[in-house]
């Protein structure tokens, strides 16, 4: 079944509110139905791209950093939470600030966003133990999850024809290559010269810049202007418990195994997503609008859109591990390695656009996304230290490509889906499925590389079993803090053994771990593939210009919605 086209699509149901929907002017709408000029649109563009950029820097160079922080820190034991904790404040908080979006317009909250973002880049760059970051990092997450809740879906309200969208998108594309290009290699050289406290505040000026241009020329548009507005602040609740319980699960299973607490919490998780269906069924403003799931395209979407968030983070904090815990390599040669993967998610995107309004069936993007990351996949899965550093290059090539032909569809075609009421939630649904995705990948992959390595190290080192030594060596960080790995090797040459054959053996052991975790990562593609198949054919609208009538649009929503 084809989905309709988002000129046909209508949240009311009435004729009206679909014609009113599908004259709005371009390039965009400003406030009371005032339309906005080229000057006007690239200016309020340029403040969502530095909000583009302070997202992307922040995710590469923290991933590149990370290692160095764990050793600094010592607290191996946090490093999947580190990602985890700022994932889940996001994922919690993405539908319900993009629902607060739809409602009262999503100018303030993007604001807003910003300067929380920046307030715990700042804290994050100022803690004193692991447990301290994770803290800022959930903080930081919630800056996050409100701008991706709500930034994002100001593009499909400055440009609602989806051609002309794709073409103003590629401005996000080429800023989230800009920061993605400096990133990985700037979070190296800031960790390896400066320390990696510094890497947080690069955020600060691209957050201060981002927040005039947003202040000064963003619109603050509003589809629904209902009086009766209610937030579904007991589904917000049951989500953030749901979801936070999930977490616990997954991060906690492979230590505790089947416990009776095991049971309980996954018991719980269950409860709570149950009672949350049944909530929201009834609720009569549900923070998840239920038609979305019943939406083939839409829930299609979203499960390919958790899929990709699985294999993105994954990557992002694990291929750095490997390269620099497995290899032995500096943060700055990782920088530089990771760095082709990252700026091919931009070039994918921009060759993306070009293509895709010129195929009769865009959905064939998905299939040459999907189909790229899985040969990245068994690249990285197969990759080892005499691996050619040209070979690595083309994985991350791939790996970059294929983020950048999948990431971009999935929003255009759910925001093609969605009707103009659903737009905000449903783009926020998108972003948050992908987070939730990013959390599980982060907190699988790192359970499974957690466990290989312990055991890899076992059974490596026999004669280690009983002694004291062997549990420094069962934490990676004696593979990248250069303080520990001395320590140890002083401590071995004291009982007459050599400590760094030992160190070896243990880096042979993270990269069989790693590679372990990555082979989730490649079935997870795979079935992300397979798929695609379930996304019914996405056709890209077209909205007819008519400036004269904006206003007159703004006013038949507002007696539809009211």
């Amino acid at each position: 079944m084809a989905s309709r086209p988002l000129s046909h699509s209508s949240s009311t149901g009435t004729a009206s509110s679909d014609q009113s929907a599908s004259v709005r002017a371009e390039p965009g709408l400003g406030d009371s139905g005032r339309v906005l000029t080229v000057r006007q649109s690239l200016l309020a563009m340029l403040g969502l791209c530095f909000v583009t950029m302070m997202v992307a820097v922040d995710q590469t160079v923290v991933g590149t950093a990370l290692p160095t922080v764990v050793a600094e820190l010592n607290g191996f034991e946090y490093y999947a939470w580190v990602a985890t904790a700022y994932l889940l404040a996001s994922v919690i908080t993405v539908p319900v600030f993009g629902r607060l979006g739809d409602y009262y317009g999503r100018k303030p909250f993007v604001l807003a966003s910003v300067i929380v973002f920046i307030c715990a880049s700042v804290f994050c760059g100022l803690s004193n133990s692991m447990f301290q970051l994770v803290l800022a990092r959930a903080l930081q997450g919630v800056g996050g999850g409100m701008l991706v809740g709500t930034a994002f879906a100001c593009v499909p309200d400055l440009f609602p024809d989806s051609h002309t969208r794709l073409r103003w998108q590629m401005l996000l594309s080429a800023a989230f290559g800009i920061a993605n290009g400096f990133g990985p290699t700037l979070g190296g050289i800031l960790t390896q010269q400066v320390g990696w406290r510094s890497v947080f505040f690069v955020n600060l000026p691209l957050g201060l810049v981002s927040l005039y241009f947003l202040w000064r020329y963003l619109p603050r548009i509003r589809h629904i202007k209902a009086s009766n507005i209610r937030l579904d602040w007991q589904g917000a609740v049951l989500l953030a418990l749901g979801l936070g319980s999930l977490q616990f699960f997954v991060q906690f299973l492979p230590q505790q195994g089947a416990s009776l607490g095991m049971f309980a919490l996954g018991g719980l998780t269950v409860l709570v997503f149950t009672g949350l269906y049944h909530w929201e069924k009834r609720c009569p403003h549900p923070l998840l609008p239920l038609e979305m799931f019943h939406n083939k395209s839409l829930a299609a979407l979203f499960c390919l859109s958790l899929f990709i968030g699985f294999i993105m983070f994954a990557l992002l904090f694990y291929v750095p591990l490997l390269l620099q815990g497995g290899f032995g390599l500096s943060p700055q040669e990782v920088g530089l390695l990771i760095t082709p993967m990252v700026v091919c998610v931009t070039v994918g995107s921009v060759v993306n656009a070009r293509i895709i309004v010129k195929l009769s069936h865009p959905n064939h993007m998905l299939y040459a996304g999907y189909a790229l990351l899985v040969l990245a996949s068994i690249g990285m899965a197969l990759m080892d230290r005499d691996t050619s550093r040209l070979l690595v290059f083309g994985y991350m090539v791939m790996a970059g490509l294929g983020l950048g032909f999948v990431m971009p569809n999935l929003t255009v075609f759910a925001q093609e889906t969605a009707g103009r009421s659903l737009l905000g939630i449903s783009t926020a649904m998108l972003q948050s499925v992908r987070m939730i995705g990013g959390m599980l990948g982060t907190a699988i992959v790192g359970a499974l590389v957690g466990h290989y390595y312990v055991a890899g190290v076992e059974k490596a080192v026999p004669e280690g079993q009983g002694t004291a030594w062997l549990s420094l060596l069962q934490d990676p960080q004696v593979l990248v803090n250069q303080a520990i790995q001395s320590d140890f090797i002083a401590a071995m040459q004291r009982v007459g053994l050599y400590g760094g054959a030992f160190i070896e053996q243990a880096r042979v052991s993270l990269v069989d771990a790693v590679h372990m975790g990555l082979a989730s990562v490649l079935l997870i593609a795979f079935v992300g593939l397979c798929w695609v198949y379930r996304v019914p054919t996405i056709h890209l609208s077209r909205v007819v210009p008519h400036p004269s009538s904006a206003a007159a649009s703004e006013q038949t929503g507002d007696q539809n919605n009211g």
